[in-house]
């Protein structure tokens, strides 16, 4: 396969894992706003994913939901809103039509055409938020269930779900540092903290995390679940184990210095994960660590990049 086309199937998988970890965090945000609407603010996410806002214009915004969703999930001006991840995953199907089934462009070119009517900005506006937000992630899953149930186990199939992996991760390590940071842990060790169940929920795990923990949320169990559940397909070690394991196909079609060096990061960085005992009740050592677990994931993608994607 030219890396150019492995580089745009890639980064078609990356901007759609994106959007769909960008629309849970904004529902599960939205529901947070309506328990404690004079309490809550936008501020977290407009700084993630608002955009170069001032911190002048985050301010005027951060309490203004029906702007900050419009802005989040609609706003063309906005490089980093729900709609341009769409949209640029679009541009990346229409390229590399001849790699992928007939079956995955439609539910893309579905899910574009879905973002870019008016249906949506009208139930931001002055419906209900939520069931706009639903039918985007339905649009999702449905590419997701494409891509799972059309896609032959080629090079494509490999490429798509390396950049599914570690964008999830990426997405995984921004979402749980920036959350922890905004959270009250002041409370006793048994006492439940209103975030963690956000926090879960941001993830889509609280299914899951009610089956194993009963419904206790405390911090060392959420931590837990989110960095090393194996079952968790959000958590981080799924996804550098899946990561590793789509990489390793690759075998076979690379030169082995190539393969060498990025299987030594990716085994590298699953170690670190895997035998990690940072703190929950330390807030600067969990940051440190999380900030280092990002360093390394991007380091990966800039391997990746500069091996195989033809990317320096």
């Amino acid at each position: 396969m030219l890396s150019r086309v492995a580089d745009t199937i890639y980064w078609l998988a990356r901007y759609m894992d994106r959007t769909q970890a960008m629309l849970q965090v904004i529902r599960t945000h939205y529901h947070a706003s309506q328990d404690s609407p004079h309490e809550f603010s936008w501020r977290p996410l407009l700084y993630s994913y608002g955009g170069s806002l001032t911190l002048e214009e985050v301010a005027a915004l951060e309490r203004n939901t029906p702007r900050v969703l419009e802005r989040l999930l609609l706003d063309k001006d906005n490089p980093t809103s729900v709609y341009n991840n769409v949209l640029q995953a679009r541009e990346n199907a229409r390229a590399v039509q001849d790699h992928i089934t007939q079956e995955v462009w439609q539910c893309l070119n579905s899910f574009y055409h879905a973002i870019r009517g008016g249906e949506i900005l009208e139930q931001i506006r002055f419906g209900d938020p939520i069931s706009g937000i639903d039918g985007l992630m339905r649009h999702g899953l449905v590419f997701l269930g494409a891509v799972q149930n059309t896609m032959p186990r080629d090079e494509s199939y490999g490429y798509l779900n390396l950049g599914k992996q570690l964008e999830r991760a990426l997405q995984t390590t921004d979402t749980l540092r920036i959350q922890w940071a905004n959270m009250t842990t002041q409370a006793q060790p048994d006492t439940e903290i209103p975030q963690l169940r956000y926090l879960v929920h941001s993830l889509s795990g609280q299914e899951l995390y009610l089956k194993t923990y009963r419904g206790n949320f405390n911090p060392d169990s959420v931590l837990q679940f989110v960095l090393h559940n194996a079952y968790f397909t959000h958590s981080l070690r799924s996804c550098l184990s899946r990561l590793s394991w789509y990489f390793e196909r690759l075998k076979s079609d690379s030169l082995p210095e190539s393969h060498e060096q990025l299987a030594f990061l990716i085994g590298r960085l699953a170690n670190q994960v895997k035998y990690s005992d940072v703190s929950a009740r330390n807030a600067q050592q969990l940051d440190e660590f999380l900030l280092h677990i990002r360093k390394e994931l991007l380091g990966i993608a800039t391997a990746l990049g500069k091996n195989y994607l033809g990317r320096s």
